[in-house]
């Protein structure tokens, strides 16, 4: 018995526990969708879900996500690779708003989120480059709030843009979570005061905004 749990501490110290992580089957027995449009499709040899918000819903930051059914997510690793076009009707100020809601309450009224404004990454405006990614907290710390009372804190800039596969890592713990994208070792965003609290756990959305054309692949979930 010592022996098999040396291997096993062994085992866990030379494998990460990403690869732990479950795969989520994009299938629509598995998905809610909450305030989107939603379909199924296989693309660039992927099996993606495509989601537009609906244009029924004004205002920014809201429950507007694919909600993944039968998960209980608070601390942890999400990983999806994303991908955001614009729609053919989009306003001048929309910016492929794209990415990942988590700790969802049971009633969406509550939750975190992270996400990309693909457009900016490459902009000639610099203050436009700053604000490539976001992290909100709804209902009371949308982007413009985050933005009035605590300038850059919640915002970075990243390479990235419009038409292309983009890896998003968001590492939880805590009060604290961390952006990751493209494999980078280093993170691109650092939250270190999530406004739910580091007790909060709840669901997990994949997020689109106004204007977005938005497509989610590989779903991964670790605990």
């Amino acid at each position: 018995m010592k022996k098999q749990f040396f291997y096993l501490l062994l085992f866990a110290s030379v494998f990460p526990v990403s690869l732990f992580a479950q795969s989520i089957e994009l299938k629509a027995e598995h998905l809610e969708a909450v305030g989107v449009n939603m379909s199924l499709k296989k693309m660039d040899g992927k099996s993606v879900v495509q989601v537009s918000k609906d244009p029924n819903i004004t205002g920014a930051d809201a429950p507007t996500y694919v909600r993944l059914k039968g998960q209980d997510f608070k601390d942890g690793t999400i990983t999806v690779d994303v991908l955001s076009k614009l729609l053919p009707d989009a306003a001048p100020t929309a910016r492929g708003f794209i990415g990942v809601a988590f700790r969802i309450n049971n009633d969406n009224s509550k939750f975190e989120c992270i996400y990309i404004r693909p457009t900016n990454g490459r902009a000639d405006d610099q203050i436009r480059r700053n604000h490539s990614t976001q992290y909100v907290s709804y209902p009371d710390f949308t982007f413009d709030v985050l933005r009035k009372v605590s300038p850059e804190k919640y915002e970075s800039y990243a390479d990235m843009g419009l038409n292309e596969w983009i890896r998003i890592k968001i590492v939880v713990k805590g009060a604290q979570a961390k952006l990751y994208l493209n494999n980078n070792k280093e993170p691109t965003l650092i939250v270190n005061d999530l406004k739910l609290g580091a007790d909060q756990s709840g669901g997990i959305g994949l997020f689109v905004d106004s204007g977005t054309d938005g497509y989610f692949a590989d779903v991964k979930i670790s605990k």
